[in-house]
């Protein structure tokens, strides 16, 4: 606003009562986020709340839309902070020793495929686009073949979810539990094949027989931000068993 007068030497600047409204007026529209462009017209053309309505209502409606992306942005960040302080502290608390526990079934959304396994990521992207916010857990790769295949494997990319339905693409189903034999590998998924060894060898002095689909679960690989250090990518080796020898 120009001001009525400046006081000469100070500079000072002096506004009529009249000048005043018209800076609240300003002031509480700024506040409701109007750029200046928008309460520049709104000055110009209205003297009224109810001349406005419709400016307020299509005002409210983008700060809703910013609210949700925000509320988007806030949930995403929770996701990443929650999993790796859970992937640290597995990282810090684990022996890396072949041990036995209980696993629980879950739910989870999966998708088929043969190839190489490095083609998991297109099946978890699959889920994450389907089943986002569904998802509940960390990772799993099912393994269907009783050996190492270099370009024809036969595994499932899988997520663990609270509820979901099948398509053509997913298959929702329930992941059994029980006993079964673990193993942290700690390093790059090109050596992991010596932690299968580990594992296996422990099976076979135990007399335990473990069954298909093994599985890997991923609790720290490469991060939604970075690709992250592979010598820290902490995966965890899964056979089911029972003390039946093979």
């Amino acid at each position: 606003m120009t001001p009525s007068r400046v006081e000469a030497g100070s500079g000072y600047r002096y506004y009529s009562e009249t000048q005043i409204e018209t800076a609240r007026v300003i002031a509480r529209l700024r506040e409701l986020e109007f750029s200046v462009a928008d309460v520049r017209e709104i000055l110009s053309n209205h003297s009224d709340d109810a001349d406005i309505i419709e400016r307020l209502r299509s005002q409210r409606a983008v700060i809703k839309e910013r609210m949700k992306k925000d509320s988007d942005i806030a949930g995403l960040l929770d996701q990443i902070i929650v999993h790796e302080t859970e992937a640290t502290q597995t990282m810090n608390q684990t022996n890396y020793a072949v041990e036995e526990k209980s696993v629980e079934p879950c739910l989870i959304a999966s998708v088929r495929m043969k190839g190489a396994y490095s083609e998991c990521g297109k099946g978890f992207a699959k889920i994450g686009r389907r089943m986002g916010r569904f998802i509940n857990g960390k990772p799993i790769l099912l393994q269907h073949d009783t050996e190492y295949k270099e370009n024809d494997a036969d595994f499932e990319a899988c997520m663990p979810i609270k509820k979901g339905q099948s398509n053509e693409e997913i298959t929702v189903k329930e992941l059994p539990g029980g006993r079964a034999l673990s193993l942290m590998h700690l390093g790059p998924y090109e050596e992991i094949g010596r932690s299968y060894e580990k594992i296996m060898k422990h099976a076979k002095t135990q007399s335990l027989s473990y069954h298909l689909p093994t599985r890997e679960i991923y609790h720290k690989g490469p991060g939604m931000i970075f690709k992250g250090n592979p010598k820290k990518y902490l995966t965890e080796i899964v056979f089911l068993i029972s003390d039946d020898v093979s």
